[in-house]
């Protein structure tokens, strides 16, 4: 890559950067991970497009070319997620903890909620909301889900191996019975390997405990 490409390179990595930081730290801004798409797909987009001649007018046609394309995909991924997310929010009201990181949504339900201690089989608690987010999903056909279950580490790592996949697997059932495609579902069992908390209070052992969705547009 020749220096003057280089230089493009670098100053879009900077704008984009500043510019992203400020949109995802605005929490009152309702598009913001539709805006940062944009804003990361205009600059990679500029970057292939101006290496792709030798001309330096035609590099910069294509710089142009490349940001208006790479914004639009950029965007179009930021605002299903965006608007997903704010459905879910609805729906679901407090129960489950949704994040929107830009690539994906991540749907975090308390397994103290959905199971009783040490079993596997689903409470009547939640299944409504399971329900409503297998309304979700299905309302975005163009998106692949893990169903991921995670433990504490009270008990054996192979007994909390075990239950988190057969929680897994049993919140996968309902998406499933609720009409959501079985290809687009896969389930896995985390055990105690990926902790968010402290295992050592009580109330961390509790948020260790969980079921996250994850939901990932194709």
């Amino acid at each position: 890559m020749t220096l003057s490409k280089v230089s493009l390179a670098v100053a879009m990595s900077g704008v984009i950067g500043l510019t992203a930081c400020e949109t995802l730290t605005d929490p009152n801004n309702p598009n913001r991970q539709a805006q940062t798409g944009a804003l990361i797909g205009a600059g990679l987009g500029a970057i292939v497009g101006s290496t792709g001649e030798n001309n330096p007018g035609d590099r910069n046609r294509g710089a142009i070319v490349g940001a208006l394309v790479g914004a639009a995909g950029g965007a179009g991924i930021g605002t299903l997620l965006d608007r997903q997310e704010a459905e879910l929010r609805q729906s679901l009201g407090s129960n489950a903890t949704i994040v929107n990181n830009g690539n994906q949504l991540i749907v975090t339900l308390p397994q103290d909620i959905l199971f009783a201690t040490g079993d596997a089989t689903l409470s009547g608690a939640l299944r409504g909301d399971l329900s409503a987010l297998a309304t979700s999903i299905n309302n975005y056909p163009d998106t692949t889900v893990n169903v991921i279950g995670h433990a504490d580490n009270t008990g054996g790592a192979a007994f909390n191996q075990d239950l988190s996949a057969r929680r897994a697997q049993a919140v996968s059932s309902v998406l499933i019975q609720s009409g959501v495609s079985p290809n687009r579902i896969r389930s896995i069992g985390r055990g105690e390997d990926a902790p968010i908390a402290s295992n050592l209070t009580p109330e961390g052992r509790a948020q260790n405990r969980r079921v996250e969705i994850t939901i990932t547009p194709n």
